[in-house]
């Protein structure tokens, strides 16, 4: 009876030394991401993260407002070029991709009338197999 306490005691101090060290991760890349905003963009305040491995998808909900003007940086790992993101209407129709214009980091949106879009986000597996996915938007005042 021991031995099975000792090893489920090791196995849950094991998951959350992992849980600590992703959002570390995560954390680093979110202050690497946030770099790509100049001072004439204010955060939304959100920080929209998500472990992904190979092939998975990391999807956003998001309101944009009318007459604004949008910056969505999109980040995994150290270097630019490792998240590809799409951005996509109720309708599931592409509005735009940073894989058309070399996997950018940031793209700037200026939106006419308010709509809700999904941002997706997937790994560039040319680059990276797994990692931190890190989507920052913020809006010029």
């Amino acid at each position: 009876m021991k031995k099975l306490t000792i090893l489920i005691s090791a196995t849950i101090l094991l998951c959350l030394a992992n849980i600590n060290e992703t959002q570390a991760q995560c954390d680093t890349i979110a202050s690497i991401c946030s770099q790509n905003f100049s001072k004439n963009y204010l955060s939304d305040g959100q920080e929209y993260r998500a472990l992904l491995f190979e092939e998975q998808t990391a999807e956003f909900h998001l309101t944009l407002y009318g007459g604004s003007v949008y910056r969505f940086s999109a980040c995994s790992g150290l270097s630019n070029g490792n998240l590809i993101f799409r951005v996509l209407d109720e309708e599931m129709n592409e509005l735009f991709t940073n894989k058309d214009y070399e996997v950018s980091p940031y793209w700037d949106f200026e939106v006419e009338s308010t709509l809700d879009v999904i941002v997706e986000g997937n790994l560039n597996l040319e680059k990276v197999n797994s990692g931190c996915a890190v989507l920052l938007v913020g809006f010029k005042p």
